[in-house]
């Protein structure tokens, strides 16, 4: 034990906690948190980005119930699927897993334990360039066959897929599920219009 400038003993710092997924699920605000190497990261969705989030997703969800294509999650939904860190737990903005992808067609009642097919995130002012680029990797890396990340500020949508990127969208592109979502189509302007 050191001792301070006046010689008094001066205890050592206690050690940080260290988090696990279930933490997650038993905090009454579990989900405004994702798990990062044991720590608690707080999420940084504004209400921009969390009704661009949920206009997409209504879209989805709607086709997708339509077509008897899989199971679409919100904001909510952890996922616990990455191979290289077993007990991080991610958050997409929203997320489509494919029909016949889930155990016994079953959602578990914890964190999903698959990647899902498509990833969507809403990049919010807060967000800092480095962690969604880091966050991209690793939901590619988990099997997440395509992912958006929309930037409401400059009304744009990356695409990435497995095998890399395509062109940015604009206002006037079409955003199209391609093979994960076959027939889903959805103007990116449509995602930015209030009301």
């Amino acid at each position: 034990m050191s001792t301070s400038a006046i010689g008094l003993p001066v205890p050592a710092p206690l050690p940080e906690r260290v988090y696990t997924p279930e933490d997650l699920l038993t905090m009454p605000d579990g989900f405004r948190f994702e798990l990062i190497e044991g720590k608690l990261v707080e999420r940084n969705m504004g209400a921009v980005a969390s009704q661009v989030a949920m206009k997409l997703m209504t879209r989805v969800g709607t086709y997708v119930e339509a077509q008897k294509l899989g199971r679409t999650f919100g904001s909510d939904c952890g996922y616990q699927c990455f191979p290289n860190q077993p007990k991080q737990v991610r958050f997409a903005d929203g997320s489509f897993v494919a029909k016949g992808r889930l155990p016994e067609e079953r959602v578990p009642d914890g964190h999903m334990r698959i990647a899902p097919d498509l990833a969507v995130e809403v990049i919010s002012p807060n967000d800092i360039a480095d962690e969604v680029e880091a966050k991209r990797e690793e939901w590619l890396e988990a099997g997440v066959k395509l992912l958006w990340l929309i930037y409401p500020p400059i009304r744009s949508v990356r695409v990435y897929h497995v095998g890399g990127q395509c062109p940015t969208l604009g206002p006037n592109d079409e955003l199209s599920g391609e093979d994960v979502l076959p027939g889903f189509t959805c103007k990116v302007a449509e995602l930015f219009v209030d009301g």
